[in-house]
């Protein structure tokens, strides 16, 4: 693995300490939608080729994968990763730990990429789609889950939600993930939001 950058140390400290409560904390918001827009989100994956979760957590989506998936899904924190370990997963994708800053594989390695949840965590987002365009394949897809700032009067009520969040849990819930994958170089093949349009389904290409 290469070494976490300073960056992203400060997120790893955060989610090591938040570990065992994750499942807890979120299966309310599993059991109301989250289940099914993560269900959506992966049926929306290639179903050949080889697959890379980038923040897989305590593995959450693990149940959501066809058997047939090979791969790897990666995590940074060490103690998520100890609960995902305890998860049932299709027996071809391995779990490492790995800052998706600086993705200890080669370029063009992987023909998809998957993330749930992990963009409003990343010290930045950039360096962030940099590996991903690196680590993907030309023409792969990289499909997302991810909570963003809504449009509207909502957004700038998510402005003053990010001055709590990100100081008491590394959560910037103003993030603008589709934007920042546009500006990375991906092409935006489509964008489903969802509630209130807090929460997106975002399919990119890799160009």
């Amino acid at each position: 693995m290469k070494e976490t950058s300073s960056s992203q140390s400060g997120v790893r400290v955060t989610y090591d300490a938040f570990a065992e409560r994750y499942d807890a904390a979120i299966r309310p918001c599993e059991r109301l939608f989250l289940a099914r827009l993560r269900e959506k989100t992966i049926r929306a994956l290639p179903l050949n080729g080889r697959l890379l979760e980038v923040g897989a957590g305590t593995g959450l989506n693990f149940s959501y994968l066809p058997s047939s998936t090979r791969g790897v899904a990666s995590e940074l924190s060490r103690e998520m990763i100890r609960h995902a370990l305890l998860k049932e997963r299709p027996h071809a994708v391995s779990l490492v730990q790995a800052n998706i800053e600086a993705l200890p594989f080669p370029d063009e390695h992987f023909d998809a990429a998957l993330s749930t949840l992990l963009f409003c965590s990343v010290a930045s987002p950039q360096k962030s789609f940099s590996e991903l365009r690196r680590v993907v394949r030309r023409d792969g897809a990289v499909v997302m889950l991810e909570h963003v700032r809504p449009s509207g009067l909502l957004g700038s009520v998510f402005d003053l939600l990010n001055l709590v969040t990100v100081p008491l849990c590394e959560d910037h819930f103003n993030r603008r993930t589709t934007q920042e994958a546009s500006r990375a170089g991906f092409q935006i093949q489509s964008i489903e939001r969802r509630i209130l349009g807090i929460f997106n389904i975002i399919v990119l290409k890799r160009v």
